[in-house]
């Protein structure tokens, strides 16, 4: 298990825990913003302060090209462009945050053997990034998100001609799994899906639900707050975790408070 996550007993954070859900609640965007960031001195440090990717101040269908692998780390690898309309209007999940970014470039850097012919089903997928990357390799992939989300997965899916390798399906944490994901999973991408404390224990049991057996799950996390040691307290009692130690990013990311896990289901 990963040594520099601690975890810490779920008593010792109740009152707090309360205190946050409720302002999660009233605002679930607040850990994604500019200073909202609550860690002391002996956290992860940050390269910058800012946690929101560099951008206008107003966002409503703009679209973006990101380009995969990250060239500087992994160098030789076939480029992999994904092109991406992002629209903050549904909320946080129309845009493109760093994590998924992460996630990507590691799975452009593995590459076609990793991924061609392998069930992959990205949760928490807002514009759908990271399975885009999946479905340009070859995996056979369902993006996943809310229902508000959906219009805007299709319409990238469309944008980067994936209609034949990636589908779009609605999924909320929590809830029964949709018929769609009644079959064996090979693999599960999840990409910045810690920032709304009440939906941790939602998304502990979607994982729960998803990942059996032999499922590889690639979990991206870049952290933000105290708070979402919550999340991993919760997480312990199913799985277990590791860093992914063969990206040669990871020096790059670790200083933006990013962490790339594999995640193994305990039995």
């Amino acid at each position: 298990m990963s040594s520099h996550l601690e975890v810490i007993p779920d008593e010792d954070v109740g009152r707090e825990r309360e205190i946050e859900e409720n302002l999660d609640y009233a605002d679930p965007l607040r850990h994604l913003m500019h200073g909202a960031d609550d860690f002391s001195d002996d956290d992860v440090p940050h390269t910058d302060a800012t946690v929101l990717p560099a951008q206008r101040p107003s966002i409503l269908g703009d679209t973006i090209t990101l380009t995969f692998p990250n060239p500087v780390a992994h160098v030789g690898v076939a480029p992999i462009k994904v092109r991406l309309k992002v629209d903050a209007s549904p909320g946080c999940g129309g845009m493109h945050w760093p994590a998924g970014q992460t996630l990507g470039n590691y799975l452009a850097w593995r590459g076609a053997s990793a991924l061609t012919g392998r069930t992959v089903v990205e949760l928490g997928a807002g514009t759908g990034l990271v399975g885009f990357v999946a479905g340009a390799l070859g995996g056979d992939v369902l993006i996943t998100d809310q229902a508000p989300l959906l219009p805007l997965m299709r319409e990238n899916t469309a944008l980067n001609g994936l209609e034949d390798r990636v589908k779009v399906a609605e999924l909320n944490w929590g809830e029964p799994l949709p018929a769609e994901l009644q079959k064996k999973v090979d693999m599960v991408l999840a990409a910045d899906c810690v920032y709304f404390e009440p939906a941790f224990p939602l998304l502990v049991q979607t994982l729960v639900d998803l990942v059996h057996g032999d499922t590889e799950v690639l979990f991206c996390y870049k952290k933000r707050r105290k708070a979402d040691k919550r999340f991993f307290n919760l997480l312990k009692k199913h799985f277990t975790w590791s860093e992914v130690a063969d990206d040669p990013a990871r020096p790059i990311y670790n200083k933006d408070a990013i962490s790339l896990f594999r995640l193994h289901r305990r039995h």
